[in-house]
């Protein structure tokens, strides 16, 4: 194994241990349980479609089974398909949920580290340098703050992305130019927000140091990109045509919940509640979506590598601190121009609504610009070097450390319901009462997973107009209205959850269903949270 290789490997490694560290104790219940939130269902739902789809091609990749009878539901919110390719092998070799849930996004995070420490060794020619830029890029804040987003973790393409870009560049070796449109296309497939914008910010960085480059030899290295840009047009083009047709259907973002979900300057001054070093100090300062606070250490490196790097890499690090300053701006939303612009032309910008999350791409040039400032200060000498690598990542890993993780167990096998559901000749079902508002439905489409019926509930990014108005046909459930109104929607299971309701209105809503309405109880099962009842709907 090659000296560079090594390195990698170690650096993996260093990083595995730091993801167990900085993680804890998730590492000590990876089978069963995960952080409190409702996105782990949703992104359990869809790592499970994923691999039912692939396995059943017949169903189609993006009709998920959820918001019946709606179609290509997948493409309501971000449809993951490369966590869900990681995803497919380990369900079919049995693995729980669960277990493959964590594995994909713990393996997202030291991926990233490592994607990161391999652009960063390169741009500096340090190891030491690389495993700081890593540090930085896989540990900061922001991780904290989206650990329950599946897809907020996948950024381990962005780094192999800007490596290919510079190897096209320095060897104009026409294989660098394709890799470069296929990580490119492999962030958009792992996630939207972040695979666009790296498809703003990549080229602009690239434009900015061919600027330092001859004239002459220009034209010879953009044609290096030009397969990059036919990966890009082909397999991100094709992605893209489900989500246009169905942001045709569900519209865009409002530019009042973009504004809400979009930085301001003081988030970047903001960490995380969960902070150890600075929690406290921030618990009553910001909000969910705007806390970016890169870190101090990460700061001040990148304020010794802007001024102390070497002369040569001078064009370099201009095109890193004006990519950086771009992704701040763009991270403004409407607050700044660059957004605005966008959205004003393109309609793929139309769909974004916290755009705030950009903020991981100051990060990412931040910790670039951070790894030729610890080149410029770490002595030159082998072990005082180590001992420096040490001192940085110790501080790093201090600043950056949170509380323990709160986590819960969630379910790897089917409860009762769910099992006598799979066993049913195929109906769609509707697990009543339902939220008055979209969010409590994401428990459901998980637990579908278990019998792969057509639900009418469901949980996304996007709620369909079907499916809110359902919500308000179903608020008085069980009269005449709700009753109407499922039959409508070609109900055949009615799962009454009894938990939910108070002992009076049990007997209630059960003595409606089956006096009033004459429907069939067809059997009572506990759901994992109570005892639901299932009635036949004709």
């Amino acid at each position: 194994m090659s000296g560079p290789r090594r390195q990698t490997l170690a650096a993996t490694g260093l990083f595995l241990l730091l993801t167990i560290a900085l993680t804890w104790p998730q590492v000590t219940q990876l089978a069963t349980h995960a952080t409190d939130h409702h996105d782990v269902y949703f992104n359990m739902w869809r790592l499970s479609w994923l691999a039912h789809a692939l396995a059943n091609p017949r169903v189609g990749l993006f009709s998920g089974n959820i918001f019946y009878p709606e179609q290509q539901t997948l493409t309501l919110s971000d449809a993951i398909v490369v966590e869900g390719l990681f995803g497919a092998p380990l369900y079919a070799i049995g693995l729980p949920p669960v277990l493959i849930h964590n594995l994909l996004l713990l393996g997202a995070i030291i991926a990233s580290a490592a994607g990161m420490f391999v652009l960063a060794r390169h741009l500096t020619g340090s190891a030491a340098a690389g495993l700081v830029a890593g540090t930085i890029f896989a540990f900061v804040p922001f991780r904290f703050e989206h650990y329950m987003h599946m897809e907020m973790q996948w950024t381990m393409w962005m780094p192999w992305a800007f490596w290919a870009m510079h190897r096209t560049i320095e060897t104009r070796i026409w294989r660098y130019g394709i890799l470069t449109g296929l990580f490119a296309s492999l962030q958009m497939l792992s996630s939207i927000y972040y695979g666009v914008f790296l498809l703003v910010l990549l080229p602009l960085v690239t434009g900015l140091i061919l600027l330092s480059r001859r004239l002459r030899d220009v034209p010879a290295v953009l044609a290096r990109f030009v397969p990059a840009a036919v990966v890009v047009v082909v397999l991100c083009g094709a992605y893209a045509i489900p989500y246009l047709e169905t942001k045709r259907d569900v519209g865009g973002r409002g530019v009042r919940e973009v504004m809400l979900y979009s930085a301001r300057p003081s988030s970047y001054l903001v960490a995380t509640p969960d902070n150890v070093l600075y929690g406290r100090a921030f618990a009553s300062r910001g909000r969910p979506e705007r806390r970016l606070f890169p870190g101090a250490v990460a700061v001040l490196l990148a304020i010794v590598g802007l001024f102390l790097r070497p002369q040569d890499k001078a064009p370099m690090t201009i095109a890193y601190l004006l990519g950086m300053v771009l992704a701040y701006e763009l991270s403004l939303g409407f607050s700044g121009y660059s957004f605005s612009f966008l959205v004003n032309r393109f309609e793929v910008f139309q769909g974004f609504r916290a755009i705030a999350r950009l903020g991981i791409f100051v990060v990412f040039f931040l910790a670039v610009l951070a790894a030729w400032g610890f080149t410029a200060i770490a002595p030159a000498r082998r072990m005082p070097r180590r001992i420096a690598l040490a001192l940085a990542v110790l501080v790093l890993v201090i600043e950056y450390r949170v509380r323990p993780l709160g986590l819960v167990p969630y379910p790897n096998h089917a409860p009762p319901l769910h099992a006598w559901l799979a066993e049913q000749p195929r109906g769609v079902v509707a697990v009543l009462p339902m939220a008055d508002a979209p969010g409590f439905d994401p428990r459901v489409a998980y637990l579908s997973t278990f019998h792969w019926q057509p639900i009418v509930n469901g949980y996304s990014g996007f709620a369909p107009a079907s499916y809110l108005d359902r919500i308000d046909d179903v608020r008085g459930f069980p009269d005449e209205k709700s009753i109407e109104r499922l039959r409508r929607d070609g109900v055949r299971y009615l799962i009454v959850q009894l938990w939910w309701y108070r002992r009076d209105e049990r007997t209630f809503v059960l003595d409606a269903l089956k006096l009033r309405h004459g429907l069939s109880e067809l059997g009572r099962y506990y759901d994992g949270n109570g005892d639901s009842v299932v009635f036949l709907l004709r």
